[in-house]
């Protein structure tokens, strides 16, 4: 793989390691993965120390009651893990409506589906996990505990919470508040915030194997508030979770392979994007020039309306994804793409919270992981004394039963969140992800353009500056954009709107593999990012 210079004013430069590396948002939650790798812990023990460390230092985008999906190289082979949860078997599509709602409501119980996340957690220790499962909770128990510093984008996120969730009345709302409004407000940045309750949790799940969140006391105090304050979800339903090893799925792009989760997943909209774009030749283009904008904005628009129109839990509807990513319907759809920008799709797309990391160990183990409680907290819905911020997953459920996507009891919803990994026929290129809701696959294909067309290495393609499709015809682009380009992306028809104060184009993390061995990493300079290696 080749790399370019920079072509833009970087905050940092990549960095290079032999060793191990862990690249997250959080610099806490790094440093928890890269002790776990320099402890003999190999890659899956690393993202798991850091993952669990990211609910308690980055609490504003995940948690202990979210979901996770992941992609792990080990030995030649790439292995999918799908931790996302199912409908309480309790709620039905038709209830809902008859609350007076046209759509999935966002907060409460109604969207809150059975948390995988800490399945997930276990499935990757028992299959490839090095070191013993309670030791890759050590960093994550102590902060939580004893408290750590909130950091300043986290804090930021943290403030604006406040205003969404702190008003909420209703006995179900009341954990939020007594647990991340302390005294009445959101921590301030550089404070110290804790969770005795969150520690206490964790060493549950981490002594049980899980078996506590599922099947334990854990598992009964969430049913039972559940039960208290009108919720659906119950202990038989946190009992028959089951997370599953599934086949990632894979376009062709410049000679390389991109690898993402099937569906119930909208990876399969990146690769859609991906597969369309290939049909142009974005390298002769300047990196970030108006026309090769236009390419990528467009044939996400068509990606996104395949991918809402189709991608649901396989286990209620048949998986196509292999005829959405055959050579013939990713013919035709770039063909519909001419010299001005076209609706393809009416829906607005959902906001998100979410954390990315990724991982590498000096064997060759690399790791692409991604963790969410979706909006941000989530549901709202705090379980009191545990610490559990459940997520609100469920809102991405349709409530129109004549959509694939409609709510039904013991489903899985269509997912936002996507983790991605590289490769070059037998030969592992890496993982890679930019979280952010619908952001996630539009950032993946950016990501990929500027490493296969423009040879960008990883911390280069991070900052450079990014474009995000919202809905119809209106995009945002961020405000390094060129007047130029700006300019002639509204010649072409492109609405470009002013970014609401809590838009954001992605937070990715990238880690690639040289050919001599050598791992390159880059790091989000929007978030408060961080690559530890050694």
């Amino acid at each position: 793989m080749r790399l370019s210079d920079l072509p833009y004013p970087s905050t940092r430069m990549p960095t290079f390691a032999s060793n191990g590396v862990v690249a997250t948002s959080q610099p806490l939650a790094a440093q928890a993965g890269l002790e776990v790798l320099r402890a003999g812990g190999n890659a899956v023990d690393a993202a798991i120390a850091t993952a669990v460390a990211l609910t308690v230092v980055e609490p504003t985008s995940n948690g202990i009651g979210g979901d996770l999906f992941a992609l792990i190289w080990d030995k030649g082979k790439l292995y999918g893990l799908n931790s996302s949860g199912r409908a309480p078997a309790a709620i039905q599509a038709e209830a809902i409506r008859a609350q007076g709602n046209q759509s999935m409501p966002e907060l409460g119980w109604a969207p809150v589906t059975v948390p995988g996340a800490p399945a997930g957690w276990k499935m990757m220790h028992e299959r490839f996990g090095g070191l013993a499962f309670d030791r890759l909770f050590e960093s994550a128990i102590s902060y939580a505990a004893d408290g750590y510093p909130v950091p300043a984008v986290v804090g930021k996120a943290w403030a604006a919470a406040q205003s969404r969730f702190g008003g909420l009345k209703g006995a179900e709302f009341a954990g939020w508040r007594e647990t991340f409004m302390p005294g009445g407000a959101a921590p301030a940045v550089g404070s110290k915030w804790a969770s005795p309750a969150h520690a206490q949790t964790l060493a549950k799940i981490a002594a049980s194997g899980a078996e506590a969140f599922y099947r334990g006391d854990l598992a009964e105090a969430m049913a039972a508030f559940s039960a208290q304050t009108g919720g659906y979800l119950s202990a038989d339903d946190l009992n028959a979770h089951t997370s599953e090893w599934v086949d990632p799925i894979k376009v062709d792009y410049r000679g390389h392979e991109v690898w993402e989760i099937p569906p119930n997943g909208q990876g399969i909209a990146a690769l859609i994007a991906l597969g369309i774009l290939e049909g142009f030749d974005a390298s002769s283009q300047p990196h970030g020039a108006e026309q090769l904008w236009h390419w990528q904005i467009e044939a996400m628009k068509l990606a996104f309306a395949d991918a809402h129109e189709y991608v649901t839990d396989p286990d209620f509807s048949p998986d196509v994804s292999e005829q959405l990513l055959s050579p013939a319907h990713l013919a035709a759809r770039r063909a519909l793409i001419g010299e001005r920008a076209e609706t393809r799709q009416s829906a607005e797309l959902p906001r998100g919270g979410t954390v990315y990391l990724c991982t590498a160990d000096r064997d060759g183990m690399m790791v692409s992981f991604i963790q969410s409680n979706y909006h941000g907290f989530g549901s709202g819905v705090v379980v009191p004394g545990t610490g559990i911020a459940l997520h609100n997953r469920g809102h991405a459920f349709s409530l129109n039963s004549n959509h694939r996507n409609v709510l039904e009891p013991g489903k899985r919803p269509f997912h936002t969140i996507i983790p991605g990994f590289l490769t070059r026929g037998d030969t592992p290129i890496g993982p890679f992800g930019v979280m952010g809701a619908p952001m996630q696959p539009q950032g993946h294909m950016q990501v990929i353009s500027s490493t296969l067309d423009h040879g960008l290495n990883p911390q280069a393609a991070l900052d450079a500056p990014r474009w995000r499709f919202l809905q119809g015809n209106q995009s945002v682009v961020e405000p390094a954009t060129s007047p130029e380009v700006y300019k002639a992306l509204i010649a072409r028809g492109h609405q470009l709107v002013e970014p609401a104060a809590d838009y954001h184009v992605g937070r990715g993390q990238i880690i690639w593999q040289l050919e001599d061995g050598v791992y390159v990493a880059g790091t989000e300079p929007r978030a408060d990012g961080c690559v530890a290696a050694y």
